[in-house]
């Protein structure tokens, strides 16, 4: 079986499940920690239902949905989706495992910090050695950390974005080890790179969420059964921003080696995990 995607709400995905079966598609409902898995059950068939589950995301209120429960369903029962602020909430929550959670809060509460006045003391305290008179060799945390540090709202809503929606995916399917060692190696060695080429003035996730880019297409690739696939068009933009950061166009200080660094480190994770 090939898991398509994840829902909150049982009998919602119950409805996506008839709806399916209506086209021909046979699907199982797989109850996990927290919500559940839709997985079909011939691999052929795993795009259209992929395409369908996305397109049930975005109108889950579409009357086709209810018609399909009427017809294929086992009960006669209409889909309760639950108050749409707690579906929200819920979705939230199921699309990501307590690595991704922890790093989002960390990067926030140090973010939130840094804006109430206390921006030196903390780069002088997480920042990459060099960063402080006071760092010292023994202070080993100071090769990741500057990974969680951000310094504007846009900077860190963009890393956190795309940390939720590649990390959570990475952790929601295949478990919380893989994400850990990523993000252990592509939050330390980019940041090494990153010191050589510019000096120790720098900070974000962004080398953290390249090596998640990498990781997971590498793995879309070689083991497609891993339900961790990126889009080729979402792999295209970041490798488009990526390219204009070594042009300087935007006039905006980007950490162009952690970048490349960070794709490098995912993607040769994400090639040794494949052959698993």
């Amino acid at each position: 079986m090939i898991e398509i995607g994840r829902l909150p709400n049982e009998r919602a995905a119950l409805a996506l499940i008839d709806y399916l079966r209506g086209q021909g598609i046979e699907c199982q409902l797989v109850h996990l920690e927290r919500g559940v898995a839709i997985c079909v059950e011939q691999p052929q068939h795993a795009e259209a239902a992929r395409k369908a589950f996305f397109d049930f995301i975005h109108n889950p209120g579409d009357n086709k949905y209810r018609q399909a429960s009427w017809e294929h369903g086992d009960n006669r029962q209409a889909p309760d989706y639950g108050a749409p602020s707690l579906q929200l909430f819920s979705q939230f929550i199921t699309g990501a495992g307590p690595i991704t959670l922890l790093v989002m809060f960390s990067c926030i509460v140090i973010f939130a910090i840094m804006n109430l006045g206390g921006d030196e003391t903390v780069f002088n305290a997480l920042g990459f050695f060099g960063s402080s008179a006071n760092a010292t060799p023994a202070q080993v945390w100071r090769l990741f950390t500057p990974s969680l540090l951000h310094f504007s709202a846009l900077h860190i809503v963009f890393n956190l974005m795309w940390w939720w929606v590649l990390g959570g995916r990475i952790e929601t399917r295949i478990g919380s080890a893989p994400l850990l060692l990523l993000l252990l190696v592509a939050g330390t060695l980019p940041n090494l790179v990153q010191y050589f080429v510019s000096g120790p003035d720098f900070g974000g996730l962004s080398g953290v969420v390249y090596g998640l880019l990498g990781y997971c297409w590498l793995m879309g690739r070689l083991k497609p059964a891993a339900g961790i696939t990126v889009q080729p068009a979402v792999v295209g933009f970041m490798l488009l921003w990526l390219a204009f950061g070594f042009t300087g166009m935007f006039g905006l200080n980007i950490a162009n080696g952690a970048h490349l660094a960070g794709l490098a480190v995912g993607m040769a994770q994400g090639w040794l995990d494949s052959r698993k």
